[in-house]
């Protein structure tokens, strides 16, 4: 396969360039810090990001104040439109697609140092006036973040007998000239797992941070448990969505390997058994902007990460990067959400759950709306057997929203007219007290709640059924209309 065939960032770029509106890019300069981020708010961000905001393009920066001869892209996600392009697949049914990758996985391959574009240019930690915070152009969001953060770097580590690797995304703080500060979940996600039994080893865990990816990797590896278990590695399903196998690298200093066509590759170790304040030299007690839309309080403990080398293109590499509540975000977890939703319920209610959808309203994370599709008497009730499913197996969900097959899920003003029509309150609710959730929305504290919302991070979870009742579907028909299949002739 020539090297023009490859997909990487790059290639993903060119296409775009060629969509109208998707892509722009400028020379304009722009400070990293704190600018970039303000200017894409009204350019292009959406999700839950403070407004005005709005879908727009794709934007290039060319021009980077204090780091010449790099650029950073932002927002290559956010619309949910332009991944259907990337991936060349209808937008609405992108959960189908990734559910379909997932079931038939394509393993990564190993290319020499020679065949890695990632590698083209080695800076290592022992270099004299090696600095992190001058190499890479990582932004800060806001004036209130704890420093310039990577927040589209996918950390590849693996267990400590390399039977098992694993990617996946973190927030991670420049602290300072060879210094990371990343929170690592225990256990919540498999490079905590891993990182565990490093620890127990009393050993620092080798990983690489991959940053300027193609999207059907950044999307793939968001996947958590039950769907992609211990063992198995999202880069397989990156292999999946563009039927060619992710090509990855042996680092240059450390025991793991690099995706070898990143813009960026950052060769460190995790230290065991220590932590640090995620503010250290700002103190604001923010970390950054996450994805329900507010700032994250920084964290007292995070691990350390202790870089070793960082390799990149040599040719104007690329740094990508994200704003925390945008629609990138909701594009990058939502999307995979979906296709887990979509896969458990087919196993359990085969036919009965059309489609899913989470919306920016949560995040990606937070709501999913089901179109139902009831045929039979026997079929009432299974809407809410659908949404205790989605529910129990993925504990960051907290709102679902229940709608029948002839209501447009990508369309809120129609499910909202759904809940105003084909809802009532007292019949219609069910709240479920008491259950873990995620920890980012603000609103799950003991003090919101006393004596339910014990500690930080629970939730009552809700179900709005906004399905007609099968044996009353004769009384809730829509107006219907006059099929004119040659309508676009009045718009010439």
């Amino acid at each position: 396969m020539s090297q023009e065939e490859l997909y990487d960032l790059r290639k993903v770029l060119e296409e775009l360039k060629q969509e109208p509106g998707a892509y722009h890019e400028t020379d304009v300069e722009v400070d990293p810090d704190s600018e970039l981020a303000g200017a894409y708010r009204y350019i292009g961000s959406g999700g839950t990001v403070m407004r005005p905001t709005q879908e727009g393009p794709t934007m290039m920066f060319n021009t980077i104040k204090g780091f010449p001869g790099t650029r950073v892209t932002i927002g290559i996600m956010a619309s949910r439109k332009r991944v259907g392009k990337i991936l060349n697949y209808d937008y609405r049914y992108l959960g189908r697609l990734l559910k379909e990758s997932v079931a038939n996985p394509i393993k990564p391959v190993k290319v020499s140092k020679e065949e890695a574009p990632a590698q083209e240019v080695v800076h290592l930690a022992t270099d004299d006036g090696f600095d992190i915070r001058k190499i890479l152009p990582a932004p800060t969001n806001t004036p209130q973040d704890a420093g310039p953060y990577i927040t589209m770097g996918i950390v590849l580590g693996s267990d400590p007998d390399k039977t098992m690797s694993d990617v996946t995304i973190h927030r991670m703080v420049l602290e300072d000239e060879d210094t990371i500060g990343m929170y690592v979940m225990p256990g919540g996600r498999h490079i905590g797992h891993f990182q565990e039994q490093y620890e127990k080893l009393n050993k620092p865990m080798p990983i690489t941070i991959n940053i300027g990816l193609d999207p059907a990797i950044s999307i793939g590896t968001t996947f958590e448990p039950p769907t992609t278990p211990l063992g198995y590695n999202e880069l397989w399903i990156a292999g999946a969505l563009r039927n060619q196998p992710v090509q990855l690298v042996d680092s240059l200093t450390v025991d793991e390997v690099g995706i070898a066509r990143s813009e960026f590759i950052i060769e460190a170790e995790i230290l065991p058994n220590e932590r640090m304040q995620e503010d250290l030299h700002t103190n604001t007690g923010h970390a950054m902007p996450e994805f329900p839309g507010y700032n994250g309080d920084a964290n007292p403990a995070v691990n350390i990460v202790k870089v070793k080398a960082i390799t990149h293109r040599k040719d104007n590499p690329i740094m990508q990067t994200t704003i925390g509540p945008s629609e990138e975000h909701v594009s990058m977890t939502g999307i995979p959400t979906e296709a887990s939703i979509l896969d458990l319920v087919e196993k359990a209610i085969p036919g009965k759950v059309v489609n899913v959808y989470n919306p920016p309203a949560g995040g990606g994370k937070l709501m999913s709306i089901l179109q139902i599709h009831k045929e039979r008497e026997a079929d009432e009730g299974i809407q809410r057997q659908a949404a205790i499913l989605a529910l129990s197996a993925f504990k960051e969900l907290k709102t679902v929203i229940l709608v029948d097959d002839d209501v447009d899920i990508f369309d809120m003003n129609d499910v909202m007219w759904t809940l105003n029509t084909r809802f009532q309150g007292d019949k219609d609710i069910i709240v479920l007290p008491g259950m873990r959730n995620h920890p980012l929305d603000p609103s799950e504290i003991p003090e919101y709640n006393p004596g339910v919302i014990r500690f930080r991070g629970m939730s009552a979870k809700t179900i709005l059924d906004g399905t007609v009742p099968f044996d009353l579907k004769d009384k809730f028909i829509r107006a219907q209309f006059k099929d004119v299949s040659d309508w676009e002739k009045y718009l010439r």
